[in-house]
């Protein structure tokens, strides 16, 4: 699996239901809401096998009140 980190930045006033959109994919790690440029970051493990790009547009760039991403790809360095 490769482990990624996904930042939201959501439409005014929409924070709170996006959260809980993705919450009901079940698919993040862990979720946390931030200060800042963005709103909230997720920590996503992307199966083997699978594209990042693709399985992030499938299984959440589609979430209403999601205005722009930004994702942090990992590698083992350690």
């Amino acid at each position: 699996m490769i482990c990624v980190f996904v930042q939201f930045r959501c439409t005014p006033g929409k924070t709170y239901e996006v959260a809980d959109a993705i919450y009901d994919r079940e698919i993040v790690s862990e979720l946390f809401s931030t200060s800042g440029e963005w709103d909230l970051i997720a920590k996503v493990y992307i199966p083997d096998g699978e594209d990042v790009g693709h399985y992030l547009a499938r299984e959440l760039f589609d979430i209403e009140g999601i205005s722009r991403t930004l994702t942090t790809m990992t590698f083992k360095a350690f």
